[in-house]
């Protein structure tokens, strides 16, 4: 069989590489057939590679097509005057690629940032980094370290860069979120399509320990000899989580947005985002109910108290403890004043009393206090005055009964999991510790994942890369 082809010169090495492929295909195939037992993972990274060196080339003619050569150049408006024409390195799926392009620098004055069309026109990150690299990069990274994303390519056969390579995209295309994340949440929730079995949301906040790098203060008095420089501790501080939850009629989740900062994050922003979100899923499904689920902590309590105070001027909100947290202060009271068994028994009749009886939770406040066990101790705790001070304190959101019947959930099990999930899984680490703003990053890439989020807010992120680049009259 014979093809005959009419292409340009530029694409010859293109052709090459495409040659050298078809003949090795040629070659295994004889191989194949005359092997007994052919080792065809041999034979598949034998072609990865091919693949790879015939992807690697044509993005080399892409990326001279998107160079500009010209004296002037017109990037947004302003004039760019040609100082030269420079190798340089983009980095590809496939692996780097050298090529000759022009550079520029403003006109009309002396210095200003050098400029190159093709990172203008593509949108390329950092230092040479081609938008679908830099995006795959960071998806790695969000889900494990550097170090297993590096290991995770280079078995992959794609991505073959070192670990530091990872780190440093990851972070960028982070920062490039960060940096238009009011815009990029806006635009998702707008383009958010409510399921159609849904009729309300559910929020929730809670809080969850990192594993944080703080400065040691130096001892008095001259360092001994190899001391470090700038001593470090390793602290724990409290993370904080929320979630969006589209429920049914029966308060079964249909989809989970999650949210998460680092302590010293914008938790004022977190929770306002959150705000926001939940009034843009009203303006788009005005029926929805809202509920808030926390756990009995007050400073939860009055995140959503403080931020929240527009969506209450739109729709009542339910405000509910999670039903888990409130058996859990029960069952170590009942252990007080019974055996096992029979501690467990109570708390099964309190459950099904607090999920089919508007007041259960007097009910068992008075049975309990009837107990006069209140002062009993445990160590250092009181779970008896532990768990009437609870029923006390969050008597107006122990109202299950009719959550239930208006089809809202009574658990808050979807921002626990995103403790786990967003945080616990990818920062607690063994011997992890982590700067605050590196972690917020990598949070907030993470929270895009899990969220079903990922490819819009990214597509939306680097696309701010993306500028006008033309030729200047």
């Amino acid at each position: 069989m014979q093809i005959v082809l009419d292409l340009a010169d530029e694409f010859k090495p293109v052709l090459d590489e495409l040659t050298l492929l078809l003949r090795v295909v040629q070659a295994k195939v004889e191989e194949i057939r005359t092997a007994p037992a052919p080792d065809y993972a041999a034979i598949e990274r034998e072609l990865a590679a091919r693949t790879a060196a015939i992807e690697a080339e044509s993005h080399g003619v892409l990326l001279r097509a998107a160079d500009l050569d010209a004296p002037r150049i017109l990037v947004g408006g302003d004039v760019h005057r040609r100082v030269g024409r420079h190798a340089a390195t983009y980095y590809t799926a496939a692996g780097p690629v050298v090529v000759e392009r022009s550079i520029y620098v403003p006109a009309g004055g002396k210095g200003g940032r050098t400029v190159d069309p093709v990172s203008l026109r593509l949108g390329v990150v950092g230092d040479g980094w081609l938008p679908h690299a830099a995006r795959s990069m960071a998806f790695l990274v969000q889900q494990g370290t550097a170090r297993e994303a590096a290991a995770t390519g280079a078995e992959m056969g794609r991505l073959p860069y070192g670990h530091a390579s990872f780190d440093r995209v990851a972070h960028a295309v982070a920062t490039l979120y960060q940096q238009h994340a009011e815009t990029t949440e806006q635009a998702l929730i707008e383009a958010y399509r409510v399921p159609e079995a849904a009729t309300g949301i559910a929020l929730s906040l809670d809080r969850v320990c990192v594993p944080v790098e703080e400065p040691r203060p130096r001892p008095v008095g001259r360092p001994p000899k190899g001391a470090p420089k700038k001593p470090v501790r390793r602290v724990f501080r409290q993370a904080y989580c929320a979630t969006i939850t589209l429920h049914d009629g029966k308060g079964e989740a249909l989809h989970t947005i999650r949210y998460g900062r680092m302590p010293e994050g914008d938790v004022k922003g977190l929770c306002e985002g959150v705000c926001d979100d939940v009034l843009a899923l009203l303006t788009a499904r005005p029926t929805l109910t809202v509920t808030a689920l926390c756990d009995g902590a007050h400073e939860l309590w009055g995140l959503i108290a403080e931020h929240l105070g527009a969506v209450a001027e739109r729709t009542p909100i339910r405000e509910l403890i999670d039903l888990w947290h409130l058996l859990e202060k029960l069952g170590a009271a009942a252990r007080i004043h019974y055996d096992a068994a029979g501690a467990s028994t109570a708390v099964a009749r309190w459950r099904t009393s607090l999920l089919n009886h508007s007041g259960a939770g007097a009910k068992i406040a008075a049975e309990i206090a009837s107990w006069d066990q209140e002062w009993v101790a445990i160590g250092e705790e009181k779970p008896v005055h532990e768990a009437l001070s609870f029923l006390a304190n969050h008597r107006e959101r122990l109202d299950y009964a009719t959550a239930r019947d208006e089809g809202r959930p009574v658990g808050s099990g979807a921002v626990e999991a995103t403790c786990k999930s967003l945080i616990a899984v990818r920062l607690k680490r063994p011997g992890a510790r982590w700067k605050q703003p590196s972690a917020d990053r990598i949070i907030q890439l993470r929270a895009l994942a899990l969220s079903d989020r990922w490819g819009d807010a990214i597509e939306l992120t680097l696309g701010h890369q993306r500028r006008e680049v033309k030729m200047a009259a």
